[in-house]
């Protein structure tokens, strides 16, 4: 048998994926049982905490998440009351999302609970090792934006 072109197991945007979703899981099993959070739930509530008033396109280039896992997660989180959906004056087609007061108490809750998690997903790494892999990272995503389109 001939050597593979390819070993998954060396293979970055493979192991990118696997830690990504190993690290995602982690943390959606934690807000599925404390909050009753999908992964894409919270990541609209912490975009629209730090940005109110975003429309879904925006929080969909801002989350890297499609337009129907977007929608899905804008619907449950308003028929949880914890966001609300306002007609957008620049575009008459798209809504503007806020938290509603419910939903700024669940993130004031969540957040803690998210860099909690953090912490200990990167406790093995030094002050100087994590400030070096977020730049890698930084340097990764400018990369592959290069390669998309």
């Amino acid at each position: 048998m001939a050597d593979p072109l390819l070993s998954l197991d060396d293979f970055m945007p493979f192991r990118l994926s696997i830690v990504s979703n190993a690290v995602s899981d982690a943390i959606a099993s934690t807000y599925h049982a404390l909050f009753g959070l999908r992964i894409a739930e919270w990541r609209l509530v912490a975009v629209i905490a730090e940005s109110d008033g975003l429309s879904q396109q925006a929080l969909g280039a801002r989350t890297r998440m499609d337009k129907v896992t977007v929608s899905r997660a804008a619907i449950a989180l308003a028929e949880r009351g914890l966001i609300a959906r306002r007609a957008n004056p620049d575009d008459q087609r798209s809504h503007l999302l806020s938290l509603t007061p419910a939903g700024r108490a669940l993130y004031e809750q969540v957040a803690p609970k998210a860099l909690e998690m953090e912490s200990r997903i990167f406790a093995g790494l030094g002050a100087a090792d994590l400030a070096h892999f977020r730049a890698v990272l930084d340097r990764v995503e400018v990369a592959a934006g290069g390669l998309q389109g």
